[in-house]
């Protein structure tokens, strides 16, 4: 099975090798991941492109969901930069993930609040973040962070090495 990037994908860089997460900003090991993405990116950011989908595990992180809205909220409103300063937000402080905290996140980013407000209290991006949902369970993806390498998925470690070592094929 394969995992094509689609053109409302979030995307980051321009690398030949693409790697793709289906991720959850509640959870401890998607962050873990993104700490190592980090790293990677630091160090050789024009060998892969990153693409990041949302899987919220609703039934454990209770906030997840509310996470992944407010980020495509910003996302639609400030663009692919906004989005993902609002994507390393969440990350950096997956503790504070309440509606207070996502306001403060979303300003930072530089959005128009008064629609943020809006689309995320009627929730109108949870259809979004539904059809990442209903793309990763199409593609097998049962829980996070669920990594897939040029449309493979990766069943490998997920240290440093261990990543740069599968881009670099």
């Amino acid at each position: 099975m394969t995992v094509n990037v689609s053109k409302d994908d979030h995307v980051r860089g321009s690398g030949p090798v693409t790697i793709l997460v289906y991720g959850d900003y509640e959870c401890p090991y998607t962050r873990a991941l993104e700490l190592v993405i980090m790293q990677l990116r630091r160090r050789d950011s024009d060998s892969f492109r990153y693409v990041y989908r949302y899987f919220p595990l609703r039934e454990i992180h209770p906030h997840a969901q509310m996470a992944a809205e407010a980020a495509e909220a910003v996302s639609a409103l400030g663009g692919p930069d906004a989005f993902w300063r609002m994507h390393d937000s969440l990350f950096a402080d997956q503790y504070h993930l309440e509606g207070p905290d996502l306001e403060q996140r979303a300003t930072a980013t530089g959005v128009d609040m008064r629609a943020y407000l809006s689309g995320v209290a009627s929730h109108q991006f949870a259809a979004r973040v539904e059809r990442d949902v209903q793309s990763g369970i199409a593609n097998g993806v049962e829980g996070t962070p669920s990594v897939f390498i040029d449309g493979e998925r990766y069943h490998g470690k997920r240290d440093e090495g261990s990543l740069r070592q599968a881009i670099a094929r």
